[in-house]
């Protein structure tokens, strides 16, 4: 971001830093807090953001794990970061905590649907739900994002809003909440919410390499497409100012499900017509 800004950056090593620096910190327990729930959110949110990963195909290598129906698990799974994200800021008496879990759940519930229905555009047109199966149709026919470049659209605004990422970032915005949900996490909580969100982020773009560019087939295959759509998303970020709040999730929501929807429409109605071209066309 620093070079897309034409600015002086931290050296490519700082993330690392950071959360070495924050694993060896002392984690401080804030009054009010559930200590339980305030230890056990980031481990519960990094778990599940990893859990996701056995059903992916990471750096183009076979999942670990895979079934039919795979592609609805890893959804939820992506999803179990958030929960934590607010659940965690509820747990707090701080305001800007309170004020950052509300603005993150209404996002996820603006973000995951338009985001689930682009994943299920090339699910659909695979005829199903395992993301192995999906990835393997991917490699034998035309790149879908050509073929339905509206969900890929959706399906990368919608990875950017369900991981707070500019300008869809009011949950965190520092300049008004601090850090929202996370401002009295400091610490070893604090560096598992930004692995478990950095894992997801690597998901994410991962599984819409696989879905909409082509396929995954080996390392250096999936390690280009998702540095491509990487600096995409990263030029998006440094594109754009902070929206707030409500032009994040009123503008999205209608707009993204209704596109979502009317792709998915489509893709269902030339399945069905599909059959019956050659027999027009005689």
């Amino acid at each position: 971001m620093a070079r897309y800004q034409n600015r002086v950056g931290p050296r490519w090593f700082q993330p690392l830093a950071d959360t070495v620096k924050l694993l060896s910190k002392e984690e401080i327990s804030p009054a009010g807090v559930h200590k339980g729930l305030f230890i056990l959110l980031p481990v519960i949110g990094l778990a599940a953001a990893l859990t996701a990963a056995l059903y992916v195909p990471m750096v183009g290598l076979a999942p670990a794990l895979s079934f039919k129906g795979d592609l609805v698990v890893v959804v939820y799974l992506l999803s179990v970061m958030t929960f934590c994200l607010g659940l965690a800021g509820a747990n707090s008496a701080d305001r800007f905590s309170i004020i950052g879990a509300t603005r993150t759940l209404t996002q996820l519930f603006s973000y995951e649907a338009p985001f689930m229905l682009a994943l299920l555009g090339p699910a659909i047109a695979a005829n199903s739900w395992q993301i192995s199966t999906i990835n393997e149709f991917a490699r034998g026919n035309w790149w879908m994002i050509l073929t339905q470049p509206i969900g890929f659209a959706i399906a990368l605004v919608g990875l950017m809003g369900k991981l707070e990422l500019p300008p869809f970032d009011a949950p965190e915005a520092e300049t008004e909440i601090v850090a929202g949900a996370l401002t009295e996490y400091s610490g070893r909580g604090l560096a598992i919410f930004h692995l478990g969100k950095d894992v997801e982020l690597v998901i994410g773009l991962t599984l819409m390499a696989s879905f909409y560019l082509g396929g995954l087939t080996n390392p250096l295959d999936a390690l280009w497409k998702v540095l491509v759509l990487l600096l995409v998303l990263t030029g998006l970020q440094s594109l754009f100012a902070r929206l707030r709040i409500d032009q994040t999730v009123g503008l999205w929501w209608r707009v993204g499900a209704i596109l979502g929807v009317i792709q998915l429409l489509v893709i269902i109605i030339g399945r069905w017509v599909g059959p019956f071209l050659p027999f027009l066309r005689g």
